[in-house]
């Protein structure tokens, strides 16, 4: 590869890479907070396929809201944080109830609240390593260039 061509595709991947690390860190550490401090809620998983299309695997969840001051409450929809599988699990069908978190100050912020680190333990690995990877071989296409 020449030169200024190793430059410029190092340059992409190794930013690419550091933004794909930041993102995973930011997006772990939102859904540890919300874990943690969000307000808990019981949501109910809403139909939200129009006719002739798929279902998206993140669920669409309907749940109730408090404002600030705790008087007038408002009625949510919203997909979860941290949860794309490929297909949806069969406990969130249409229709079924789920525990959330919801952040207070922006409620379409909401993550699941009892499925452990386990269904997203596989995601949460895999980006932070594409993210390495890039990294990594940016750096190197930066040094040989150089």
């Amino acid at each position: 590869m020449e030169t200024p061509t190793a430059g410029v595709a190092g340059g992409v991947l190794a930013l690419f890479g550091g933004a794909l690390l930041f993102w995973c860190a930011a997006e772990l550490r939102l859904r540890h907070r919300l874990r943690r401090h969000g307000v808990p809620v019981t949501a109910l998983v809403v139909p939200d396929t129009a006719a002739g299309q798929a279902a998206d695997p993140a669920p669409l969840l309907s749940y109730a809201t408090l404002s600030a001051h705790g008087t007038e409450a408002a009625v949510v929809l919203a997909r979860p944080r941290g949860s794309t599988p490929l297909s949806r699990p069969a406990g969130l069908s249409p229709g079924s109830s789920v525990r959330v978190h919801y952040d207070p100050r922006e409620p379409s912020r909401v993550v699941f609240a009892d499925r452990g680190p386990a269904p997203s333990l596989l995601q949460d690995t895999l980006w932070p390593l594409l993210g390495v990877g890039a990294l990594a071989a940016g750096l190197g296409l930066l040094a040989a260039a150089l």
